[in-house]
């Protein structure tokens, strides 16, 4: 969409005049940071090679979706056709800065629960002899798991919390990740497990699990058995197994979508940005516009492109060692495929949602909510894969990758044999997607001094050219990420000197170390 350019006078006015400020990319990153410069008082355009905004946020609607008049939001309120999260589907609730967008774009109505893995009890996970529903998992699950431990002389709860632990981090991580922790998350965790009375953490109607979020956040102690390098693992399993997880009812897409709507300056989409060349006093881009290209000279540029596809273009201007973390920095492949259901039949099974475990190429599949018209249908999202396990599926053919995933989850679900169950599946692999080329950074089995490093890397400018998207953040792979490294743009930005010294940047805190 392309909106006429405004100017903005901020409520607090820019600090050495207003700047003129190109934004490329129109994720949440870039709207945010959009957002804020033209709040500080700068003139601010977006410019987006893709012809949609939103970024690695995509909810996919297969009918019946109601847009407001006069608006290019999509309405969360009332009936609608069902709809796929194709990108990002959850936030967890923690994350201070998303929720404050939210709440200050007026979305609080539409915030709720978002269930998990194994938050439903009629959920599945698999076992040695087969599917297993999640309450009565238990047992099989304490058995598999003490039966690879050296020694089995822990106390019951402690056995039980190792199992589900093990559980958990099998279902999150990809096959080849998970075969290559071995016993680094084990004994040592367990013998210090072992002295808490995990009592107050057994969970589920027969308190046959383990709350394990709760359990980590009341005892942080623990944390310290794990491996350095697997703390940001850890995180996002807890992060990702957690109670206290939403989701923006009738879709993700509100967020982004609202965001743009109070963006003043024009948004273009369609503008394919091929290189960048960084001078003292310009940021000059190429830009492909249809069969033609065309160059823009920039006095400052936030850019949130991912790495990936940012190093395929023609950059100059660019120190050494920018380069080379915009070479080496690692994005892992997402792949989702929902199917169109006819109905339903989870419900059937007993399941009102959250999500199993399937294993095999599927690996996660989830129960949304029917937040539209029950009769237009119902969405499965048959399967969730990250990291390699996203890959392999990403390589097949689009008709051979979907009955791959029929016939695996047929097994679980045999109700999808049923002529007319699907009516139509849709599927969205980041690792090969033109604009992302990678579904998130992920820097697991990394010590937080490397990840550290690696972050400020990522962010830092060059000269006019500066930096945002969940690569350049603390929470990667989380829109809380992407918010937090665009209010870090925009920060330097409004204190950005041309010719001020990189000791002076380096020496003020950013604007999120501020508000800790």
């Amino acid at each position: 969409m392309t909106r006429p350019f405004q100017e903005v006078a901020g409520a607090d006015g820019a600090i050495g005049g207003p700047k003129n400020i190109t934004v490329i990319g129109a994720g949440i990153s870039g709207l945010v940071a959009a957002y804020e410069l033209e709040r500080l008082g700068h003139h601010v355009q977006i410019i987006e090679g893709s012809p949609e905004i939103g970024g690695r946020i995509h909810t996919h609607r297969f009918s019946g979706d109601r847009r407001i008049p006069g608006d290019d939001r999509v309405s969360a309120d009332g009936p609608g056709g069902p709809f796929a999260e194709l990108g990002a589907m959850r936030i967890p609730a923690g994350h201070r800065l998303t929720m404050h967008y939210i709440a200050e774009l007026g979305l609080q109505k539409h915030v709720s629960e978002f269930r998990t893995l194994f938050s439903d009890e009629a959920a599945y996970l698999p076992g040695s002899t087969g599917y297993l529903r999640v309450r009565d998992a238990h047992e099989t699950l304490v058995d598999e798991f003490a039966a690879g431990l050296p020694s089995r002389d822990y106390q019951e709860n402690t056995l039980l919390f190792g199992a589900w632990l093990d559980a958990s981090l099998r279902a999150v991580a990809p096959r080849e990740f998970y075969s290559a922790l071995g016993t680094e998350m084990g004994v040592e965790l367990l013998n210090r497990v072992d002295h808490i009375d995990l009592t107050p953490y057994r969970c589920g109607s027969t308190k046959n699990r383990i709350d394990l979020h709760a359990l980590f956040a009341d005892h942080p102690q623990v944390r310290t058995f794990c491996p350095p390098h697997l703390e940001r693992f850890l995180d996002d399993v807890l992060d990702e197994t957690s109670s206290t997880i939403v989701r923006l009812r009738g879709g993700m897409d509100v967020l982004p979508r609202r965001l743009a709507a109070r963006v003043r300056g024009p948004i273009s989409t369609g503008l394919e940005v091929v290189g960048i060349d960084v001078r003292d006093d310009a940021v000059i881009l190429g830009i492909r516009q249809g069969a033609g290209t065309l160059t823009r000279i920039c006095d400052y540029v936030v850019c949130t492109i991912p790495f990936p596809v940012l190093r395929g273009m023609h950059l100059s201007g660019f120190d050494r060692d920018k380069l080379d973390i915009i070479r080496q920095t690692k994005y892992w492949a997402g792949t989702k495929i929902a199917f169109h259901c006819r109905e339903a039949f989870w419900e059937k099974d007993g399941i009102s949602g959250g999500a199993s475990f399937t294993g095999g190429h599927v690996r996660q599949t989830y129960y949304p909510p029917v937040d539209g018209d029950p009769a237009l249908g119902a969405v499965l999202l048959a399967s969730y894969t990250i990291g390699p396990d996203a890959e392999e599926l990403a390589r097949l053919g689009e008709a051979e990758r979907n009955a791959v995933v029929a016939r695996e989850l047929a097994v679980m679900h045999p109700q999808l044999r049923e002529p007319g169950m699907v009516l139509g599946v849709v599927a969205r692999a980041w690792g090969t997607h033109r604009w992302s080329r990678g579904a998130a950074t992920v820097r697991w089995g990394q010590a937080a001094a490397v990840r550290e490093a690696e972050r400020r890397e990522a962010a830092r400018p060059q000269k006019g050219l500066f930096f945002a998207g969940e690569h350049c953040s603390s929470k990667p792979a989380w829109i809380e990420g992407a918010i937090e490294s665009a209010i870090d743009a925009a920060h330097e930005i409004e204190w950005y000197e041309p010719r001020a010294s990189r000791v002076f940047a380096a020496s003020r805190p950013s604007r999120s170390e501020e508000s800790a």
